[in-house]
C-alpha cells in the first residue's frame, strides 16, 4: 500500500479498500451479466429489456472506472482481472441463457447484492470519516436501490 497523506489512517484506507474491491468487483460481475443478456434477450420484451439492459450495462461501465479510481486514490492497488472480481464478488455468474423473465429476475437479484455490499462498504468510510468513499458508496446504493425497484416492477 502506498504513503497517502490524505487524513485517513493507513488500517482504515485498507479497510475501506477492502470494501470498495468487493463493490468493484461485485459491479463488474453485475456489468458482464447486464451485458450478456443484453446480447442475448429475446422474447415480446426483446426492444424494452435490450435497450434497458443497455442502459444499465452502460451506467455501470463509468461505475466501474469510479470504484477502481477510488481504491487508487486510497493508495491500494485496485483488482482488474476475471479472476479477482470472481474471488471477491458475491454474485453468481450464470452460464446458461435464460428466459427473459428470469433475466430480469437474476438481475433484480444482482442489483439487491450490490445494495447489501455498498452497506458494508459505507460502513467502515463512515466509520473513518472518509467522506469521499461515502459520498461514492451511498450514491452507487441508491442507483441499484433504484434500478432494483424498476426490475422488480415489471416481474
Amino acid at each position: 500500500m502506498e504513503h497517502v497523506a490524505i487524513g485517513i489512517a493507513a488500517q482504515d484506507r485498507k479497510t475501506i479498500a477492502e470494501g470498495l474491491k468487493r463493490l468493484l468487483a461485485d459491479s463488474y460481475t453485475l456489468y458482464l451479466q447486464t451485458h450478456n443478456f443484453h446480447w442475448n434477450v429475446t422474447g415480446p420484451q426483446f426492444r424494452e429489456l435490450h435497450l434497458m439492459f443497455e442502459e444499465h450495462y452502460t451506467e455501470l461501465a463509468t461505475a466501474v472506472d469510479e470504484i477502481a479510481e477510488r481504491i487508487r486514490t486510497l493508495g491500494v492497488i485496485a483488482p482488474g482481472t476475471y479472476r479477482q472480481f470472481a474471488a471477491l464478488s458475491a454474485i453468481e455468474e450464470i452460464d446458461e441463457i435464460p428466459p427473459a423473465a428470469e433475466m430480469v429476475r437474476i438481475l433484480t437479484h444482482g442489483h439487491e447484492q450490490v445494495v447489501n455490499t455498498c452497506r458494508e462498504a459505507l460502513a467502515a468510510a463512515q466509520a473513518a470519516d472518509d467522506e469521499s468513499s461515502a459520498a461514492l458508496i451511498s450514491d452507487r446504493m441508491r442507483v441499484h436501490e433504484k434500478t432494483a425497484w424498476m426490475l422488480r416492477s415489471m416481474q
